[in-house]
């Protein structure tokens, strides 16, 4: 009996109750999107600090050609681990890596 006269009140006023729930989840997001909002602008002024610091560190660091040919040299053996491995690649990665040490020395 209980349950056909929940069933019958829930009939009876369902447009009510729809729109006290909707209400509900529109106040609800609202207050959320603020915080979040917030929450995104501290983050992006974070990054924009971190992002200057660097720029500021770039500046002040120079770039030899030893340096460029060591990263390069890294990036070629990066390469040539991502693809298939041949005996003429193994071979030329201990290549690199006899080059980048000698370049680091």
């Amino acid at each position: 009996m209980k349950k056909n006269k929940f069933i019958d009140f829930v009939n009876a006023n369902f447009n009510i109750i729809a729109l006290v729930f909707l209400i509900l989840i529109f106040f609800n997001t609202c207050g959320d999107s603020s915080k979040l909002t917030n929450k995104k602008v501290d983050k992006l002024n974070g990054k924009i600090d971190s992002l200057k610091m660097d720029v500021i560190s770039f500046r002040t660091t120079s770039v030899t050609k030893k340096d460029l040919q060591i990263e390069g040299l890294k990036s070629e053996k990066r390469m040539i681990q991502s693809t298939d491995r041949k005996m003429m690649d193994v071979n030329r990665q201990s290549e690199i890596d006899h080059e980048i040490e000698s370049l680091q020395k």
